[in-house]
């Protein structure tokens, strides 16, 4: 991961996901440490000694394996048609994690140094970014519309929207969004950079939040991925009412 992104050193992005799944006392006390270890990370990723010895070569991890992004989106569409033969039971939707297997499956994408998540079961699709129509009076995440086969999607600046503390000028020049991820059965897509891969998952890999936390969209984190799990459901109906990722659900 470049020195580059937001997040150059695993602890750094621990923190900041940490900081996001539980209740902090003071959000300025958050932002004060993340800066001293960004700061730390830029100094350790920058020695003084050019000569110094490469460190050994790590075998990459499952997440960490970058798969073709053809293979990514051809999974993930067979997975989205076996669901869609499956009528959805006309039942009041649970938490995240009681709806998932013990072992499910989920996306890997990343957005400007962020590695997200999605489980398959509440993915709608994969596609390739194009043309984007700006709307005025939306608000600032909101990308545009994309027409695909006729059909309108609605793109969401992921960076802006997840992390809107990070996001500056600097940030949104250097963002190469490729992909469209769409979000269940809804018009809503959040934009990507990198497909990672599809990961089979069990329930005790994610640090879950808490029922009364404030941010419904995270359920949870990825804890050996350091890795932002996404509840779909809860993301749909925020960005149903225009609600960023700080905005509180009435």
């Amino acid at each position: 991961m470049s020195k580059d992104t937001p997040f150059a050193k695993e602890e750094v992005m621990e923190e900041y996901l940490s900081s996001l799944l539980r209740d902090v006392e003071d959000p300025a006390d958050v932002t004060a440490r993340t800066a001293k270890l960004l700061e730390k990370a830029t100094v350790e990723l920058t020695p003084d000694v050019p000569e110094t010895p490469p460190a050994p070569v790590k075998k990459p991890t499952e997440a960490e394996t970058v798969v073709p992004a053809e293979e990514v989106i051809a999974e993930v569409k067979a997975s989205v048609e076996e669901k869609a033969s499956v009528p959805p039971p006309d039942v009041p939707v649970k938490p995240l994690e009681e709806r998932l297997d013990n072992v499910f499956q989920a996306l890997f994408f990343e957005v400007a140094g962020l590695t997200l998540a999605v489980p398959l079961i509440t993915l709608g699709g994969i596609h390739n970014l194009s043309k984007i129509g700006p709307l005025f009076g939306k608000p600032a995440w909101f990308m545009g519309v994309m027409l695909h086969r006729e059909e309108k999607l609605s793109v969401v600046d992921t960076a802006q929207w997840v992390m809107p503390e990070k996001y500056d000028q600097t940030l949104a020049d250097k963002l190469n969004y490729q992909y469209l991820i769409m979000l269940g059965d809804s018009p809503w897509g959040l934009a990507s950079e990198k497909l990672v891969n599809t990961v089979t998952l069990n329930k005790d890999d994610v640090k879950w939040r808490q029922a009364n936390a404030k941010r419904p969209w995270l359920a949870g984190m990825v804890k050996d991925k350091m890795c932002a799990l996404l509840d779909v459901d809860e993301l749909i109906s925020m960005l149903n009412n225009g609600l960023g990722s700080k905005d509180q659900v009435l």
